[in-house]
């Protein structure tokens, strides 16, 4: 550690600074003012460069800057007990300070990403170190490290090499952003069905944003030279708009794929609106709906299936598992109480939750805020007094959670006459311990190595569809035919686009559930022809591949000029 005592000349002016510590030295010397206004040597005439001081002096190399230099500058410095005694950045101009960027990071790697950052919003120029002398003897591994990095930075043109044309050749190289999200699995062995390049970045610790996160992005755009970038929810898009800035300078596009209801993610990415990312969504209703946030590319894109995994003849089936009609899903009871524990809503919310949340199943409205708006104007209006964003998603997930419970115990319970099996949390045996009828009751199954064994050996396949998704139709109806199951499903409007009437079984109403049961569990054969139509379809129309093919002409025919 380093003290810091200032040297006044006869009229009172600082003139230099002592450092105290495992070695004294003077800030200056016998080189006085020149000493540290001699660092400018290597200022061009112009504004082509952005200048990054390595520490603010006594002040004497700024004042002289500020005077030839008309761009923006930055500053580095960590040492405040310094700064308190040279003032050298409170000496500077209102009007100098707004082109000023001032960074105190104690952590070089942070410096370096934010210098990044600031020289992408400024075209790209280089970065153009200007180390005071005395600071490289006061922390060598701080600012020696900075400058090292910043004058390789100099000499390599990283952005000449990194924005190149897009999509020029017949199979692009895709630059996969990962994290345990159980789908990316699926994207990643289909580009290796289609031999498309690709690279991962993995993200392991939710730290979206971050230096290793972005160094990472850096040095696989220059080394891999992918013409885009594929993420799952937004998954590494950081809300404060520190990855679509930096793809944006970089011109390189990125595709997020929303398999999940966009808008309880969305709005918390307010600042990641960019003409180089392009949306695309499972559920067709949301197009026009994040095309009105502002974001220019929405694309519809539902979801598939990966027909290695879930095929016929998989694997010996538990002789447990075996049923005459089944159903796989989480009741929503312990998420919904978790949330409403949790978020601590205001009290007039949380009364009228219950009755919130089961009008929204009969509603027609997609959005919950909409639905508030229209249908609970006063509910409407203490929801947009919530602190934020995360406040109010909060609140539209758990109607949209508790919907989805009360909507899945309404028609599971429909099926307890034919004593299904349910799989699934342990939250059903709560929801059913009063049926007089009850179901047989398996554990949670895993979807990669249990469920497409499951699949095969049931002759019923039952499914309804989150309330998140009123449109759109859900893993279940490609998943189970691929399988070679019959599914029983209920009617969703996008359905038609997917399936013919000879290929899916739907029920629109919930009394309609027990005599297609019925009518289906004595006439194996027509359960037969309708599994075989709906598994041919899905092997020609709904594999991951194929939806990997819609991204990529999606992609190529937005980006490819």
């Amino acid at each position: 550690m380093f003290a810091f005592a200032a040297i006044s000349g006869p009229d009172g002016s600082l003139v230099d600074i002592k450092v105290t510590g495992p070695k004294s030295f003077l800030a200056l010397g016998r080189g006085g003012p020149l000493r540290e206004t001699s660092a400018l040597s290597a200022l061009p005439k112009d504004d082509s460069c952005l200048p990054v001081f390595l520490g603010a002096g006594l002040g004497f190399a700024l004042a002289e800057f500020v005077q030839r230099y008309p761009g923006p500058f930055a500053v580095v410095e960590k040492e405040h007990e310094l700064q308190k005694l040279t003032h050298a950045l409170a000496k500077l101009s209102p009007k100098d300070r707004e082109r000023l960027l001032f960074l105190d990071d104690p952590n070089p790697q942070k410096v370096l990403v934010a210098l990044t950052r600031w020289q992408g919003q400024h075209q790209g120029l280089r970065l153009l170190p200007i180390p005071l002398p005395f600071y490289q003897r006061l922390d060598a591994d701080y600012y020696g490290f900075l400058r090292k990095e910043l004058e390789a930075s100099a000499r390599f043109d990283f952005w000449a090499r990194a924005i190149t044309p897009r999509f020029q050749s017949a199979s692009p190289r895709v630059l996969l952003i990962t994290s345990k999200y159980f789908l990316m699995g699926e994207i990643l062995r289909a580009c290796q069905k289609m031999g498309l390049a690709h690279e991962l970045i993995t993200i392991g610790d939710e730290s979206v944003g971050q230096e290793e996160f972005v160094q990472k992005v850096l040095r696989s755009v220059v080394t891999f030279k992918p013409d885009f970038c594929l993420t799952l929810n937004h998954m590494g898009v950081d809300r404060e708009g520190v990855l679509i800035d930096l793809l944006t300078r970089l011109q390189l596009p990125l595709a997020s794929w929303f398999v999940d209801n966009p808008h309880l993610i969305i709005h918390l990415y307010t600042r990641c609106i960019s003409p180089w990312t392009c949306l695309f969504t499972w559920d067709f209703d949301n197009v026009a709906s994040l095309k009105a946030l502002g974001f220019p590319h929405v694309s519809y894109l539902p979801l598939g299936t990966d027909t290695d995994r879930f095929r016929p003849n998989v694997g010996h089936a538990p002789a447990e598992w075996k049923s005459r009609l089944s159903f796989v899903g989480n009741s929503m009871l312990f998420k919904v109480g978790g949330r409403l524990k949790s978020a601590h809503f205001p009290k007039e919310m949380t009364l009228a939750f219950q009755k919130v949340a089961r009008a929204f199943i009969h509603s027609n409205q997609r959005s919950v805020r909409d639905f508030l708006a229209s249908d609970f104007p006063e509910i409407s209006a203490r929801y947009e007094t919530l602190a934020d964003n995360e406040a109010k998603l909060a609140y539209e997930t758990a109607i949209t959670w508790q919907a989805t419970r009360l909507y899945r115990n309404a028609l599971v319970a429909r099926l307890l006459p034919f004593h299904p099996t349910i799989a699934g949390d342990a939250g059903w045996r709560i929801e059913f311990r009063k049926a007089s009828e009850k179901p047989r009751f398996l554990p949670e199954l895993n979807y990669y190595t249990e469920l497409p064994i499951f699949y095969t050996c049931q002759d019923i396949s039952f499914n309804c569809t989150s309330q998140q998704m009123k449109g759109a139709v859900n893993q279940r109806v490609f998943d189970c035919p691929a399988s070679g199951g019959f599914v029983l499903t209920d009617w969703r409007e996008q359905l038609e686009d997917l399936f013919t009437p000879k290929e899916m079984v739907c029920y629109r109403e919930a009394d309609e559930i027990p005599d297609l049961v019925r009518y289906y569990l004595a006439h194996a054969k027509e359960r037969q022809r309708f599994a075989q139509n709906a598994r041919k379809r899905v092997l020609a129309c709904h594999t991951w591949t194929h939806r990997l093919q819609s991204l990529l002409a999606t992609m190529r025919e937005v980006y490819a000029a």
